[in-house]
C-alpha cells in the first residue's frame, strides 16, 4: 500500500488552516502531519516532520513564506512547497519561486483542485499556467529563475536537446502535465517522465519551473 502524502500547513490564519485539514483529511492518500502559524514555526516543523508537500503562505509574521521557503528547500531539497496566494500574480509569490517552491495555489481554489495541485507537487508533475508563467517573465525576466539563467553568449544546455525532447519542454510550458503530454505526444506516461527528467538535466533546472521559465527566455515557446 503506498503511504500518504504528507503535508505541512502554513498559515496565519486558523481558520484557513482548519478548512484545507477538513478538505485534505477527506482524502485517504492525503495527511496532514502539521500546522504552522508563521514563517519560523513553518521551518520548525518542516524539519521535526519531514512533510512531502508544504502548503506554504507567503505574508506572516516574524518570518514570512519566502524566507521560510529558501529555508525549507535548504534543509531538504527534495521538499515540494506549494505557495498560497489571493492572487496568482502576487509579487510576493513570484519571490516565492526563486527561493525554491515548486508552484502556485490560489487561496479560493475548489477542493477539488486543492487536492489536484497537491498530488501534483508531490510527483513531479507541478506546472505554472502560461499566464502566469508570461507576467513573471514580463515583471521578472532579468532575474528569474536565478541561476537557471544562463549569462550571454554562454551555453545552456538547450541545443543538447533531442527533437522529442524539445517537444516535450514545449508542451511544459505551456502548462501541459504528463498525463497530457503523454496524449498529445502518443506517449506513456513514464516515457515521458523520463524525457522531462532529461530536459532538467541538459538544462541545468532544479525543477520544471526553471525549465519552463528557461524556454520561454530562449523563446522556445512565445509570449
Amino acid at each position: 500500500m503506498t503511504s500518504p502524502i504528507r503535508i505541512l500547513l502554513v498559515d496565519d490564519q486558523q481558520l484557513i488552516r482548519l478548512g484545507f485539514r477538513l478538505v485534505l483529511e477527506a482524502e485517504s492518500d492525503l495527511i496532514v502531519v502539521a500546522e504552522a502559524a508563521d514563517g519560523v514555526e513553518a521551518v520548525a516543523a518542516a524539519r521535526e516532520h519531514s512533510p512531502d508537500v508544504v502548503l506554504m503562505d507567503v505574508r506572516m509574521p516574524r518570518l514570512d513564506g519566502i524566507a521560510a521557503t529558501s529555508a525549507i528547500i535548504a534543509e531538504r531539497p527534495a521538499a515540494r512547497v506549494l505557495v498560497l496566494t489571493t492572487f496568482d500574480l502576487d509579487e510576493y509569490a513570484f519571490a516565492a519561486l526563486r527561493a525554491g517552491a515548486s508552484g502556485f495555489l490560489l487561496k479560493d481554489a475548489q477542493a477539488h483542485e486543492l487536492v489536484a495541485a497537491i498530488r501534483a507537487v508531490h510527483r513531479g508533475d507541478a506546472t505554472l499556467s502560461p499566464r502566469v508563467t508570461r507576467r513573471m517573465l514580463q515583471l521578472f525576466g532579468d532575474r528569474l529563475p536565478g541561476d537557471a539563467t544562463p549569462p550571454p553568449g554562454t551555453e545552456c544546455g538547450h541545443e543538447k536537446l533531442t527533437a522529442r525532447e524539445r517537444d516535450v519542454l514545449i508542451a511544459m510550458a505551456k502548462g501541459r502535465s504528463n498525463p497530457e503530454i503523454a496524449a498529445d505526444l502518443f506517449l506513456s506516461e513514464s516515457t515521458v517522465k523520463t524525457h522531462v527528467g532529461r530536459v532538467l538535466s541538459k538544462l541545468g533546472a532544479r525543477d520544471r519551473v526553471q525549465a519552463v521559465i528557461l524556454a520561454y527566455q530562449l523563446q522556445l515557446v512565445q509570449l
